[in-house]
Parts: C-alpha cells; sequence; structure tokens
C-alpha cells in the first residue's frame, strides 16, 4: 500500500518546512503517531480533529466532576489525536491546505479546553486568561508571518502543542494522586502549572520571535537580491 512507503519524518518536514531530523523528541513523537495512525487511516482526518477536540472538552467536564483520573486520560488522547490526524493525512495522501485550516482551528479550540481544566480543578482564572492570550498570540504571529512569506514554521520552540498537553495531564495525575497539593509544599497543581506556562510562554515566545525575524530577514534578502540583479539587467 502507498501509505506503508511513507517517511513519517520527511513527510512531516514537507508539510511544514522544518527540519527535525535532529531533535529525538520530535522525532519520536512523529514516529508514534505515524504508528497510532495504521488502525484509523480509513476515518477522515478533520473527524479525528473533531474528536480531540471532543476529548479536550470531556476533560473539562470530567475536572469539574472531581475525575482527575479520567480528565487525565482525556487530555492524552486529545493529545495523541492531534498528531494522529496529520498522520492519517499525509499517509493517505488527504493532506491538503483546507484540512490545515481545520486543524489549527481544532488545535486552538483544544488548547483553551486545557486551560479551562486548570481553571476547574482551582487556576486562578485572570492567569489562566493571560496564558491563553499567550497561546493564541504565539499561534497568531507564526501564522502571520507565514502568510507574510515564511515558509516554515520560524522555530520548534518549547511552548509547543505537546508541551501544553504535558503540562495539564501532569496536573491531572497530581490532582489525582496527591490532590492537597504538590509534595512538600501543598501548592496547588493547577497554579503551579499555570506559572510554569507562563514561563515556558515566554521563552517559546522569544524562540518564536527569532525564528520569524531570522526567516523573514533571509526572504527580504532573497527579495533584495532578484531585485538588485533585476536593476543589473
Amino acid at each position: 500500500m502507498a501509505e506503508d512507503r511513507v517517511d513519517p519524518v520527511r513527510g512531516w518536514e514537507r508539510l511544514h518546512g522544518e527540519d527535525v531530523s535532529g531533535n529525538r523528541l520530535a522525532v519520536g513523537w512523529i514516529r508514534l503517531v505515524h504508528v497510532l495512525a495504521r488502525p484509523v487511516l480509513s476515518v477522515a482526518p478533520d473527524a479525528l480533529s473533531a474528536a480531540g477536540v471532543a476529548s479536550a472538552a470531556a476533560a473539562v467536564g470530567a475536572a469539574a466532576l472531581g475525575l482527575a483520573w479520567a480528565a487525565l486520560g482525556l487530555v492524552l488522547v486529545s493529545g495523541l489525536l492531534d498528531g494522529i490526524d496529520g498522520a492519517v493525512a499525509l499517509r493517505t495522501g488527504r493532506a491538503r491546505p483546507l484540512g490545515a485550516v481545520v486543524d489549527a482551528v481544532a488545535d486552538r479550540l483544544a488548547d483553551l479546553c486545557l486551560i479551562a481544566v486548570l481553571v476547574v480543578l482551582g487556576g486562578d482564572a485572570r492567569l489562566a486568561v493571560a496564558v491563553a492570550a499567550a497561546v493564541l498570540l504565539h499561534e497568531y504571529a507564526r501564522a502571520r508571518a507565514q502568510g507574510a512569506g515564511m515558509g516554515s514554521a520560524g522555530a520548534i520552540t518549547v511552548a509547543e502543542r505537546p508541551t501544553r498537553v504535558i503540562l495539564v495531564a501532569v496536573t491531572c495525575l497530581g490532582a489525582g494522586v496527591a490532590p492537597s497539593g504538590t509534595p512538600g509544599t501543598g501548592w496547588s497543581w493547577p497554579m503551579v502549572t499555570l506559572w510554569l506556562w507562563v514561563g515556558v510562554a515566554l521563552v517559546g515566545g522569544t524562540q518564536l520571535a527569532a525564528g520569524i525575524r531570522r526567516e523573514l530577514g533571509r526572504a527580504d534578502q532573497a527579495g533584495d537580491d532578484r531585485g538588485g540583479q533585476g536593476d543589473q539587467g
């Protein structure tokens, strides 16, 4: 079958314009979701994206009911589906621009649900709003830069989707194992996570800004070079 000949990492790099061959975590994640995608190749990628959002929303409900372990499972399922939908699209030749838009919108909705999980578990709503704004700004800046001619993701930062999922998953795990708070301190799990997320967002935003500046600077230089050659003609 054609999908069996797909190189997961090269396919991801081709779609995103980013070389991750030297990043073991990224390569491992890409290969994992491609393995998990094999049983669901017949499912439409958009349906998998929608299922990811539904899982994240269900995690909010589970957290509200005090079911931390159920919320943990749903958060992990949502995170996996975020990768599986793209893997299915690549392996079955169904990757398309509209699908990329659907995937991006689904990711942002799922991100907001993840933040809502932290609020339901006891996180400060104002701090959560700040984190949500940082996430949306991060992705908006990347999208605008790509619209302006950046052909890659700009940079694979510490603040990408897998990190967001891990942060919330650890919070759900902590709430299930030690509901009284973090060991030795008794600090609120969701509050610790929100503050960690603020730090991750600041570092990730700096990485992305540098990447965007670098990539668009190259595009500007290439344009200047072509213009200069034209003048010489």
